[in-house]
């Protein structure tokens, strides 16, 4: 019997948590796996890159969760610095490009994991692609910025962007001794939140030391003499820099998929079934940061790049590909990150989605703290939640603050998913000792003032 050819393309979370699960459930002589990598790294946390830069993690190395080796020695035929150039989806192969000697090889496959990830938004600006100017995506961007921050003479660092990406660099910037300037185009800092909450952020970045400048538009990437970044002008201002990181966001890696027509969604990812098989396509499935999954809340397709989603998708479609059935149902858009000891959560729809989607809403924001508030270290915690108008459903829920306040959001997700109201959350059954919560922990205080509010919306 001819064992069956998968090939994956990308060798990070969703890629070898796919070929992984397909080869603990079929042995190679049922199914050959030849995985396809174009960096060096492979199976890494992306997401610990900031703590890295920041001197939280001592180096690389501790990202990595599976080496190539240990991948090839489960049979797994893994092919690194080698990049896909072109699929051939009717003759049921792909072209590959060894980056080292340059040959070039045709790989015939009977199934097809795409798993290309997402890039750094890089606008298409004057100076943008000049030495010293920095995305963070993978270990070798990582790498390359921390040259630059031992080369730089004036310790200056200008975060472009303020999402999750930009708050995180700017720590790392600040905690390796650099005057930090951080420019948002948008009306506060971290626009994941709504702006009353991104307020609180950008007040605790203040009390850093971290410069950050709102309503900021890039214009340019000045250079000097000998052509690295020297400042970032805006259409207002100039900022000097020896160091410049992008924390814009990221895009789909789409383009190989797009070359040969698979169907993206309106957010440029892949759109693919419940069980990860790209749309149309019964031999081709796609996972991690390149595909759209369904927002459960707002019941539309949205693009959310993070290592929990990949490896799900991942070992769901090993589970397919070696003859299983598994679904990714969708998700609820919790996140979280922090600046220093601050903490940023947010689950489900800001203001600004539930508008969009044309729910009528009502919300409620309350000052709490995570520990009953006589126990000593007892920290300040705001939380924000949304109701859907009348219903009362649960839509959102933001939290800023310290002293584990972000893994409260858990509590929420786990709500939305389950379709609850506010009122039913009162009744919640949550962990109390005064060292963990208050008596009322933050997020039901919440959820009793968006229940008065959603009552008197309705009486209005």
């Amino acid at each position: 019997m001819t064992a069956e050819r998968l090939v994956v393309i990308g060798g990070d979370a969703a890629g070898m948590s796919a070929a992984s699960q397909a080869r603990r459930l079929k042995g190679p002589d049922e199914l050959s796996i030849t995985a396809f990598e174009r960096g060096h790294f492979t199976s890494y946390s992306a997401c610990g890159i900031p703590y890295w830069v920041g001197g939280d993690v001592e180096g690389p190395d501790e990202l990595i969760a599976r080496t190539p080796e240990e991948h090839r020695a489960r049979d797994i035929d893994l092919r690194m610095r080698t990049e896909v150039t072109e699929i051939d989806v009717a003759g049921q192969r792909v072209r590959s490009l060894d980056r080292e000697s340059g040959e070039t090889a045709w790989t015939g496959f009977d199934k097809l994991v795409i798993a290309t990830g997402a890039r750094p938004v890089r606008p298409s600006l004057p100076g943008m692609d000049a030495p010293g100017v920095h995305g963070v995506q993978t270990l070798d961007d990582g790498q390359a910025l921390l040259d630059s921050l031992d080369r730089a003479t004036s310790r200056r660092a200008v975060v472009v962007g303020a999402g999750y990406i930009g708050v995180e660099m700017a720590e790392a910037m600040l905690k390796r001794g650099f005057e930090v300037t951080v420019l948002n185009r948008g009306e506060q800092p971290m626009a994941t939140l709504d702006p009353d909450m991104g307020r609180l952020v950008h007040d605790a970045m203040d009390g850093l030391g971290i410069t950050t400048v709102n309503r900021a538009e890039v214009t340019a990437i000045r250079t000097g003499p000998d052509g690295r970044v020297s400042a970032v002008e805006t259409a207002d201002s100039s900022y000097p820099a020896d160091v410049v990181v992008l924390g814009i966001g990221v895009e789909p890696e789409t383009a190989l998929a797009r070359a040969v027509g698979l169907p993206v969604g309106p957010h440029g990812g892949l759109l693919t079934d419940p069980s990860m098989r790209v749309a149309g396509h019964d031999n081709i499935w796609a996972g991690g940061d390149c595909v759209e999954v369904l927002d459960l809340v707002a019941g539309r397709t949205r693009h959310i790049a993070l290592g929990t989603h990949a490896n799900k998708h991942g070992q769901i479609i090993g589970s397919n590909v070696a003859g299983g059935y598994g679904t990714f149902p969708g998700v609820v858009g919790t996140a979280v990150s922090k600046v220093c000891d601050l903490e940023i959560a947010r689950t489900g729809l800001r203001e600004k989605d539930a508008r969009a989607v044309g729910l009528r809403f009502v919300t409620a924001t309350i000052e709490s703290t995570g520990r009953a508030g006589y126990y000593p270290g007892a920290r300040p915690m705001t939380v924000k939640m949304l109701a859907e108008y009348r219903t009362g459903r649960l839509l959102g829920v933001q939290i800023v603050g310290r002293d584990g306040a972000a893994k409260r959001v858990d509590v929420a997700a786990v709500a939305l998913t389950a379709g609850m109201t506010v009122e039913r959350m009162t009744s919640l059954d949550l962990g109390y000792a005064p060292p963990f919560s208050p008596v009322w922990d933050p997020v039901l205080v919440a959820a009793r003032k968006a229940v008065t509010a959603v009552r008197e919306a309705g009486t209005a």
